[in-house]
């Protein structure tokens, strides 16, 4: 293939590496030869991550990002010599896990080296006592979700990408799985980690449940996005297998009233492993064979664990949702969400459509929820060329949700795909910002909501930026995200 014949995206932002012959060989000697690349079709398959503007970018020959270099290290001693390389040639680095991440975190926007994680990919050990496993960060989370199982464990850590992820991508992009409400986030679950920081210092905090040694330090690198360190090996918390779990779904007149029950069920300290609020518009699309649920607002709830504590969770949320007008729909929805909770063809096959479409991710209190979805859902339609635009709500707090919006639609006029792609990207943040909601709730910042940290972060952000400065003084380690605007437009 010749990506010469490709448009490059972000071409005036790549560093642009005078000797590249020179640091390949250098590469190769701390590496190997089998540990290294620059062919064109590998560079190529490390262009884009999941991103689904990536899948669009594709077919119309655009590539926002590349490389110059594709590693898979095999020791912490070969990434120690690929950062001190890196720092004595300011080339930027990219930490790389199975590449699934829907925000461009981990796009070479300024080309570089590569530093692909799949080769750290052991369990080092299982502790009952503890109920903790340790493991190098690049294994894959279904690998890891089996072999615990064998063992008659979880980690109850279930994101849709679980088979295209690995615990390092966890960690990078701050993650939450299907199960959240119950297990909790990936902040909940790592206990410890060894991490190498940009200079080729390796640090380690050590798997302890809490501590008071002071400001928790640990916490600057999960959901640093590959910008502070690499995490090399991680400590998390597991669960043994639950013994019952329970299906329950019901339907509710208004969003309003879907809200107040699940608020209620959790103000009982009941927390269902999965709960999912979807708005009308995507009961439609998810449930039509439903008739119970017709143009109203689905729930479904997994209640797991202690077969005695599932059956008093199912009889709160069972009470909770009758109380604010729910109707029984039975095991049937929840049944499909399984059969389906791993399938993106709707969304992955839009591009031969013409349609651009994505899904945002935000997050908000109780007290602004409603409001958010309201006031984004109308700005947003207000848009030319959209088509559809829905919500769902999948992460639940005593305090707050989750919210993600799923949009599609076509350019219209002039406008590029990325055009219409960006007004509808920048229209959402303005909007939840406007709502006292916050800009991301999981999937991370990578280059879409670069441009918004300032106005997130407000004042503190300058802080941030010199705490990036400080542990990453050469500005390597994946270069225009979280502390760059990079996303063309930004913040308006």
């Amino acid at each position: 293939m010749d990506l010469n014949e490709f448009k490059l995206i972000y071409d005036k932002d790549r560093t642009v590496i005078q000797n590249k012959k020179e640091i390949e060989n250098k590469l190769r000697g701390i590496l190997g030869d089998n540990n290294i690349s620059t062919s064109e079709i590998d560079i190529f398959a490390y262009s884009k991550d999941a991103s689904l503007i990536g899948h669009t970018w594709t077919l119309e020959g655009i590539i926002a990002g590349l490389a110059d270099y594709i590693t898979w290290p095999d020791t912490k001693e070969h990434i120690v010599g690929i950062l001190k390389l890196a720092n004595e040639e300011k080339i930027p680095v990219i930490p790389f896990g199975e590449g699934s991440g829907v925000v461009g975190g981990a796009i070479p926007i300024r080309g570089g080296i590569i530093i692909d994680m799949k080769k750290f990919n052991n369990i080092i050990e299982i502790n009952d006592k503890d109920l903790t496993v340790t493991v190098e960060t690049g294994i894959n989370g279904m690998n890891l979700e089996r072999l615990l199982k064998v063992k008659g464990y979880t980690t109850g850590h279930i994101p849709q990408s679980l088979y295209t992820s690995s615990v390092g991508g966890w960690i990078a992009h701050k993650a939450a799985g299907q199960f959240s409400t119950k297990y909790g986030k990936i902040e909940d679950i790592i206990l410890g980690m060894e991490i190498i920081l940009p200079q080729g210092e390796i640090i380690n905090f050590k798997p302890i449940v809490r501590n008071a040694t002071g400001p928790q330090f640990d916490k600057i690198f999960i959901g640093n996005e590959g910008t502070l360190g690499i995490v090399t090996t991680a400590t998390l918390r597991i669960w043994p297998l639950p013994a019952k779990r329970t299906l329950i779904s019901y339907a509710f007149p208004t969003f309003e009233d879907s809200l107040e029950a699940v608020r209620h069920i959790l103000r009982e300290q009941v927390y269902p492993a999965v709960v999912r609020i979807y708005d009308k518009d995507e009961t439609s699309r998810h449930f039509r064979d439903v008739e119970k649920a017709s143009e109203k607002v689905m729930i479904i709830f997994v209640c797991e664990g202690n077969e005695r504590l599932v059956d008093l969770e199912e009889q709160i949320t069972r009470e909770q949702c009758e109380k604010f007008s729910g109707i029984d729909c039975g095991e049937h929805p929840v049944e499909h969400w399984f059969e389906t909770r791993f399938k993106v063809t709707e969304t992955s096959t839009s591009p031969q459509y013409k349609l651009t479409v994505d899904t945002i991710e935000v997050a908000s209190s109780w007290e602004n929820a409603a409001k958010m979805y309201h006031h984004v859902t109308e700005t947003v339609k207000q848009i030319k060329g959209l088509l559809l635009f829905t919500a769902h709500i999948s992460h639940f707090y005593p305090n707050g949700i989750g919210m993600y919006f799923s949009f599609g639609g076509v350019e219209m006029g002039e406008q590029t795909s990325f055009d219409f792609y960006q007004k509808v990207w920048n229209t959402t943040m303005k909007a939840v910002l406007e709502s006292g909601g916050s800009i991301a709730h999981h999937h991370g910042i990578g280059i879409n909501r670069s441009g918004w940290m300032e106005k997130e972060w407000g004042k503190s952000f300058k802080i941030l930026k010199e705490i990036k400065k400080i542990i990453d003084p050469n500005n390597i380690f994946n270069p225009g995200k979280i502390f760059d605007n990079t996303w063309k437009g930004g913040a308006n």
